[in-house]
């Protein structure tokens, strides 16, 4: 199934992949046009990177030796020309690795508590945003990201219990309002506690998706890659192995987060509060201020058995603010692309576990 490449342009995220995409194909090139056309889009990004976020730059001599960066005087970059840059470089076919890579790294750049770094500025201004439009047509036109509009794949999903669940509640009511009454006590708490200016230094809770610990979370597998999880996790502790369990699926009703709409028809629907406990993060990443709110996750589970959440509905909604009613919004925050949430409806079958390691190369299966 191809998609419209304009889509993958709409959001951070998309966009996001499409830039290392191409800066990908620039460093593969291993030529002195891709590596300068690499360094100007480096240097672009750099600075519009805040001061803060952008560390110590350290320049090293001939003998050796590190120069601090107040003694270095930083390269410049144009908007323009790193868009000139971006246009330069050839594209290669987009295969199931370098798609791989690119979304991998888009997901490790997801930030919910600061500001978006340079190269998400970047990639968000008009014109760097058409320079990357090739290769956004490129990546949705390829048979490799096909399954990235694909819903939930029921006949194979498996999930990776690093966080302590893996495994249905045992009792999903009182989970449910659990985390209900937590929720309600964390905004009441920031009520009280943190300034209402949302640029002031608070932070807390950001992300937006159901109990974690108390649900069953499961992606697919990407063939010998294994499952989607061990690449793409918002967040992550960049564990060195994991066990990965398969799960017999068995809902009668799966909602499909296909892009921001989607999410924001949840959200009306079962809208629950969180402006003041969200509203310093989430200031800072999208620049909003006003009320928010996330999907209230025990009327979901009401009406559905699981909640999944496409690539592409990821990459066009992750790190935004999206409109629910004119007044208030949300952000889809902590979910990782092709992830499924369930309430119901599953079975592991840890007689066929597979135990993964991280190597140099990414992460490869032991054998049995």
């Amino acid at each position: 199934m191809t998609f419209d490449a304009d889509l993958l342009l709409a959001g951070p995220r998309g966009r996001r992949v499409c830039l290392e995409f191409v800066r990908a194909c620039a460093l593969d090139a291993d030529t002195d046009e891709g590596r300068d056309a690499s360094t100007a889009v480096f240097w672009a990004a750099h600075a519009l990177t805040d001061p803060a976020d952008r560390g110590v730059v350290l320049m090293i001599g001939e003998d050796g030796g590190e120069t601090p960066a107040a003694a270095f005087e930083p390269p410049t970059a144009t908007t323009d020309e790193a868009a000139d840059a971006l246009r330069s470089i050839p594209l290669p076919a987009a295969t199931p690795q370098r798609l791989r890579d690119a979304l991998q790294a888009s997901v490790d750049r997801a930030m919910y508590w600061q500001p978006p770094d340079g190269e998400d500025l970047l990639a968000a201004l008009p014109a760097v945003r058409e320079a990357l439009r090739p290769a956004a047509e490129l990546i949705a036109a390829s048979p490799a990201a096909a399954w990235w509009a694909t819903g939930v794949e029921l006949a194979d999903q498996w999930t990776l219990p690093w966080e302590g669940g893996g495994r249905p509640a045992d009792d999903l009511d009182a989970a449910l309002a659990a985390w209900h009454r937590d929720t309600l006590a964390d905004e009441a708490r920031a009520a009280r506690e943190r300034a209402a200016d949302p640029t002031a230094n608070w932070s807390g809770i950001w992300w937006s998706i159901p109990p974690a610990h108390d649900l069953v979370r499961t992606t697919r597998a990407l063939g010998a890659d294994g499952p989607a999880r061990l690449w793409f996790e918002e967040d992550s502790f960049r564990d060195d192995a994991a066990v990965a369990v398969p799960v017999e699926a068995h809902p009668a009703r799966v909602i499909e987060i296909t892009g921001p709409d989607d999410w924001a028809d949840l959200c009306r629907r079962h809208p629950l509060d969180v402006s003041a406990a969200r509203r310093h993060d989430w200031f800072r990443v999208t620049g909003r201020v006003g009320s928010w709110v996330i999907p209230d996750w025990r009327g979901v589970a009401g009406e559905a058995d699981a909640v999944h959440l496409t690539v592409l509905g990821y990459l066009t909604a992750a790190t935004r603010a999206i409109d629910v009613d004119g007044e208030r919004a949300t952000v889809l925050a902590g979910w990782n692309p092709d992830e499924t949430f369930w309430f119901r409806g599953t079975l592991a079958r840890p007689a066929g576990e597979q135990r993964w390691v991280r190597a140099d190369e990414g992460w490869v299966g032991e054998a049995p």
